[in-house]
């Protein structure tokens, strides 16, 4: 049972994860097209790196949840 408690929390925990990811993208994607917009190269590059890293957030998260108790 309490195995089955622990799953219940990892999988909830990479669920958290994946959601928070992909709003850390989706607020990337909203900086980089203002930066586009302003043609602004800092905001520009910050709005790249910060879709890469939430795709990175999400990557890990659904590596993590693949793992096995």
């Amino acid at each position: 049972m309490n195995e089955n408690i622990v799953t219940s929390a990892l999988d909830l925990f990479a669920q958290f994860a994946i959601i928070g990811g992909a709003l850390w993208a989706v607020w990337g994607v909203i900086s980089l097209a203002g930066g586009l917009k302003d043609q602004n190269g800092p905001q520009i590059q910050s709005g790249v790196w910060q879709v890469v890293g939430g795709g990175l957030i999400i990557a890990a998260a659904a590596l993590f949840q693949t793992i096995a108790l």
